[in-house]
Parts: C-alpha cells; sequence; structure tokens
C-alpha cells in the first residue's frame, strides 16, 4: 500500500503534464513557418523555398484563420479550439466550406508546431512575428 500512493501520484502528474489547453490569446497573431515536413512522400521544404514563399499562418480576434504562401492568401476561413485542436472551417468558392482539423504539438510565445490530422500528414513549425 506505501507503493501504491507514490505511483499514483506519479501518473496523475504525469498525465496532466502530457495534456494543455490552447488560449485563443496564445496563437493571436502572425506566425511565420520555419519548416514543413511532410509524412508521404516524405519530404521537408527546404530553407530557401521558405525563405522565398515567406509562408504563414494568421489568426485573429474574430475567429479568423488565414494561410499565407508566396505573399497571396492560400486559404481563408474560421477557426474555434477544442483543447489542443483547431477546428478550421475553410471558406471556399461558391459558399461552400471544408472541415479539417489541425494538433498543436507545442505552443509557446515564441514558437508553434502543429500538423494536419491525415495518414499523408504535414507537420508545421511556426515563430511568432513580433
Amino acid at each position: 500500500m506505501k507503493f501504491t500512493f507514490p505511483v499514483l501520484i506519479f501518473c496523475i502528474l504525469l498525465c496532466s503534464s502530457c495534456s494543455f489547453e490552447v488560449e485563443k490569446i496564445d496563437l493571436l497573431g502572425r506566425w511565420n513557418y520555419v519548416k514543413v515536413v511532410n509524412a508521404d512522400p516524405e519530404d521537408i521544404t527546404s530553407d530557401e523555398e521558405l525563405k522565398q514563399a515567406s509562408p504563414a499562418i494568421i489568426f485573429t480576434e474574430t475567429n479568423d484563420l488565414i494561410i499565407e504562401w508566396g505573399d497571396k492568401q492560400l486559404s481563408k476561413g474560421k477557426y474555434k479550439l477544442d483543447g489542443k485542436m483547431i477546428r478550421y472551417t475553410e471558406s471556399l468558392e461558391g459558399g461552400r466550406t471544408r472541415e479539417f482539423p489541425f494538433l498543436i504539438s507545442k505552443l509557446s510565445d515564441t514558437e508553434l508546431v502543429f500538423q494536419t490530422m491525415e495518414k499523408n500528414y504535414s507537420r508545421v513549425t511556426a515563430i511568432k512575428q513580433h
């Protein structure tokens, strides 16, 4: 019985440290991509391409999400937070929409790491622009 209580406390602390809630305030602003990894085919976007394209993801107060690539708006829509998930509803032509989630694996004051939830996922590392 003496051994069970410390193990239980350790497990609770371990589980609670692995999960986190993302707050909207922490995401707001422009995040410039510094690394993009695609799972299949396995590929890492070159530093040169990232420098030329200046890709970014932008989160606004009004829950707009904008993805830019090559000084052009690649995608725009609305987002909502759900734990570590960004639930993104992309606005398409003709009033249509498409929904897909992003999983946030790391978020600090300066760095955001997120990925698509597909089998052939893309993982993005971005740095906050100040």
